[in-house]
């Protein structure tokens, strides 16, 4: 039930209240499936046969927003950038990396996609200057790569200060071929754009103007990973009618939220952890 309800889009104060737990019990538990589904997820996602893929980054915050972090937490607070790719036919997310937005998460993010995929690609990016040098150290000429840039327009209107909060509007978006010979109506960032907003309403803590931020860069890792493992595994894609994992060959049938908390069990049982059972609260 503590599962189900975060990959839902629970909060933990939310996941408290509805499974009688303490908030430990729900960080304790979140904790340690998320680091199993990581290495689970590093595992099996491996050799994959994808076609078309797309890469973005999305923005968070830990602790604080970065020009907000005082002095004693610099270093392990503030902002916290989610690069991920995702294949535009199965929907799978074969690698995702938690970073700054900068050269070398760049470089390690697609290096990493790069050993997962067993076939050349059709990569698309969208025109973040980094990703040129990151895409050319990892696939030098084995790919056929393209970056699509988007023009925006002004956003801030002082007449309309209900517009604040919504993006700003995109005027045009010019594909650029980089690399090979990508094919131009494949040129898009259309899938992994709305893998961001599923991103954005499953996981509470990518919510914009809550207070359901991260307060520990070890929590926020342990929830994107299980956020994802529930994504490519158990969560069926109203598409494809299956969940991704099973659309791109991963594993022969969909999993369910018990399979989850199963691989949490087997980890126990081979290696016994030190902690205390998840126990509910009192009633008092």
């Amino acid at each position: 039930m503590i599962v189900a309800s975060l990959v839902e889009g629970n909060s933990i104060n939310a996941t408290c209240r509805m499974a009688g737990v303490s908030k430990n019990t729900v960080l304790k538990l979140l904790g340690d499936l998320g680091l199993i589904c990581s290495i689970h997820q590093d595992r099996l996602l491996r050799n994959l046969t994808c076609e078309r893929v797309q890469v973005d980054e999305i923005w968070s915050f830990v602790y604080a927003k970065q020009k907000n972090v005082p002095a004693e937490k610099r270093g392990e607070a503030g902002d916290v950038w989610l690069w991920t790719a995702i294949d535009a036919d199965t929907k799978l997310v074969p690698t995702y990396r938690l970073g700054p937005r900068d050269m070398r998460t760049a470089v390690d993010f697609i290096g990493d996609l790069e050993k997962r995929l067993a076939n050349r690609i059709q990569l698309t990016s969208d025109g973040w200057h980094l990703y040129l040098k990151a895409v050319g150290a990892a696939f030098g000429g084995n790919v056929d790569y393209a970056m699509l840039q988007k023009v925006y327009g002004a956003q801030d209107d002082p007449k309309r200060p209900e517009r604040r909060y919504s993006p700003a509007v995109c005027l045009d978006a010019i594909p650029i071929p980089v690399l090979g010979n990508p094919d131009p109506d494949y040129i898009s960032t259309s899938h992994v754009e709305r893998l961001n907003l599923t991103t954005r309403m499953s996981l509470r803590r990518y919510t914009r103007l809550t207070n359901g931020f991260s307060k520990k860069l070890e929590n926020h890792a342990a929830a994107v990973s299980l956020h994802f493992m529930h994504y490519n595994f158990v969560r069926k894609h109203q598409t494809l009618k299956t969940v991704p994992a099973v659309a791109a060959g991963v594993i022969d049938k969909p999993w369910k939220v018990s399979d989850l908390v199963a691989l949490l069990t087997d980890a126990e049982n081979a290696v016994p952890m030190k902690r205390g059972p998840y126990k509910k609260q009192n009633a008092a």
